[in-house]
């Protein structure tokens, strides 16, 4: 009887947690820069952000719920995700970007859902802005 309670209790302890019925949204994105200025200013420009500077090496911004910051720390490292912006003017958009220098990837598309263009910022990270249609 003892065996059987104590292989119970390591059996417990090792079973990992139930994954939660709706996983969490995710919140934050960081991006490393290599010029804050410029970078607060091409994003300003396009999407309107404001910032909020914690040091000269760090700044964070939220866009419709999701939080992100910028970096110093580090060497920029374009690839891995693109990132894609919600935007209620999407020429509006492109427009700003091409004014903010973006280098445009992709012009606007349509795709089943809305219209998005694609461009990369002053680092060379992939991004996008999105309307929905």
């Amino acid at each position: 009887m003892l065996s059987h309670l104590l292989t119970l209790a390591i059996l417990a302890a090792v079973t990992p947690a139930a994954a939660p019925a709706k996983p969490p949204p995710m919140d934050y994105v960081e991006f490393k820069v290599a010029d804050m200025a410029r970078t607060k200013a091409f994003y300003s420009a396009i999407f309107g952000w404001e910032f909020t500077d914690y040091g000269p090496g760090y700044t964070s911004f939220v866009d419709n719920g999701l939080g992100g910051g910028f970096t110093t720390a580090g060497t920029p490292t374009p690839g891995g995700p693109l990132m894609v912006f919600h935007v209620d003017d999407l020429e509006a958009a492109f427009a700003r970007a091409r004014a903010a220098g973006a280098v445009i990837v992709k012009p606007i598309y349509s795709f089943p859902g809305g219209r998005r263009f694609e461009m990369k910022d002053p680092d060379g990270y992939d991004i996008a802005a999105w309307t929905q249609e």
